[in-house]
């Protein structure tokens, strides 16, 4: 190799190792940055899991009370005075062939508006424009 060949090799060596340095420091402060924020990421993340896992306890603690009062309900309902055995059912859906009570309601009380007698025979009004039969 010659003189000349070495020294642009040398420089090119120096070149590239100033170009590395100096990315380096970029890339360095950017990743100091992400680390930063991966931190507060992670911190708020640990948070949430804690709110979660509190919120889970008073959730099985809620379920646990609701089948407490209900087991304590249908235990008391027994005990209760029974419903007047008259009392029907009501009917079922597409029951209508069921049998009628006895006893129609009484009628509803006379209403003061008067009466609308139902519209009979053909429109009262015109009928304009194109396409009229």
């Amino acid at each position: 190799m010659s003189s000349i060949t070495r020294f642009f090799a040398v420089v090119v060596v120096v070149s590239s190792s100033a170009l590395m340095v100096v990315g380096c420091d970029q890339s360095k402060a950017e990743l100091d940055s992400t680390k930063q924020q991966l931190q507060t990421v992670t911190a708020e993340r640990d948070g949430l899991k804690t709110q979660l896992d509190a919120a889970n306890q008073q959730l099985t603690a809620m379920k646990q009370q609701v089948a407490d009062l209900q087991a304590k309900a249908a235990a008391a309902a027994p005990a209760a005075p029974a419903a007047p055995a008259a009392e029907e059912k009501p009917a079922k859906k597409g029951a209508h062939h069921a049998e009628k009570p006895a006893a129609p309601a009484a009628p509803a009380a006379p209403t003061t508006a008067p009466a609308v007698p139902p519209a009979t025979g053909p429109a009262t009004e015109t009928r304009k424009g194109r396409g009229h039969f």
